[in-house]
């Protein structure tokens, strides 16, 4: 049976007339995320101006778009031009001994998180969590030495100013019903998407009106004992798998494998979930494949047949354009 939150989820994406009832607590929440936005505006409160350039990658909707593989390709560009590039992240889950945290490639998903930990395993990036992301940029850039910041999530975050505000959206799902939460996914109202510096949409198949498309394109498995790197080919076309994603939108990656010609077996768990051996000891005996994200968390527990579907960020070209000019452009204004 469902969950009260995955029904609650359909309801946004697919519709259901008792979505009325939570317009009064929708509006509440509205006029509370507009005067929090016009504050900022303003220069209220206390608002931390970074000393380098900062760019915010994040989501107008609740639930998963792909921000980290993007974050992954940003911080890849921005390497390749030689830039010192750091990460600040709430650390959704994380339970590290203080605050803030500066995340390694040796800590584990539980003191670190698992999307954070997933970004240093991959790029070795220099990364902080705290809740307070200001503070965590400040505690990055009292350590390191940087060129620019990216935050991971972060574009309701209003403490924080920053250059470069990039929304990710579900192609697939786009804004549901285009209301606020509760009575919708939109975490600020749709008008927001006016005021930001780029829309990606992850699995459009073309630059959308307005905006550019991404794709997140399967590069390999990992076996998440050994390391072992092995091609798409691996499993033969018709092998059934195991499949467990812990993510936002769990049906996306099941669509990935069955579109690599694998007979998934479903397993949906809630985003950032917590697994054990236990949990995912599944009948009948399969190979078992899972998202990277989840792998972080299963690594010290994991069987000889299980593996990670590695994949990559593939931005338009059009949008490959932008941001090379947007951040040559945002370079020289810092000079």
């Amino acid at each position: 049976m469902a969950s009260l939150s995955d029904r609650l989820v359909r309801a946004w994406y697919e519709g259901h007339p008792a979505l009325a009832l939570l317009r009064p607590l929708e509006a509440l929440y509205r006029g509370v995320v507009e005067r929090k936005r016009a504050r900022f505006l303003a220069g209220e409160g206390e608002i931390y101006c970074a000393p380098v350039p900062l760019i915010v990658v994040g989501n107008v909707t609740v639930g998963g778009t792909g921000k980290t593989p993007l974050i992954l390709w940003l911080v890849e560009q921005c390497q390749a031009r030689g830039l010192r590039v750091g990460v600040i992240s709430r650390g959704y889950g994380a339970k590290p001994p203080s605050l803030p945290w500066r995340v390694r490639a040796e800590h584990s998903a539980e003191e670190a998180g698992d999307e954070p930990l997933l970004i240093v395993q991959r790029s070795g990036v220099p990364l902080m969590i705290d809740p307070d992301r200001s503070r965590a940029a400040r505690a990055l850039l009292a350590e390191e030495s940087l060129d620019l910041l990216l935050s991971d999530d972060g574009l309701q975050h209003y403490r924080l100013a920053r250059d470069v505000e990039l929304v990710l959206i579900d192609a697939a799902r786009g804004l549901g019903n285009a209301r606020c939460l509760p009575a919708g996914p939109l975490r600020e109202p749709a008008e927001r998407l006016q005021s930001v510096d780029a829309c990606l949409y992850n699995g459009a198949p073309e630059d959308p009106p307005g905006g550019y498309a991404f794709s997140l394109l399967p590069s390999a498995l990992i076996n998440l004992r050994s390391g072992e790197r092995r091609p798409l080919d691996h499993f033969p076309p018709g092998q059934a798998v195991h499949a467990v994603a812990g993510i936002g939108n769990p049906q996306r990656f099941f669509t990935t494998l069955e579109a690599l010609h694998w007979r998934p077996v479903a397993h949906a768990f809630a985003d950032h979930a917590a697994y054990s051996a236990e949990l995912l000891n599944f009948s009948p005996a399969l190979p078992l494949v899972m998202t990277e994200k989840d792998a972080v968390k299963c690594r010290p527990f994991a069987a000889e047949d299980w593996w990670y579907l590695a994949v990559d960020a593939q931005p338009s070209a059009a949008f490959r354009a932008w941001f090379d000019a947007r951040l040559e452009r945002l370079l020289g204004e810092r000079q």
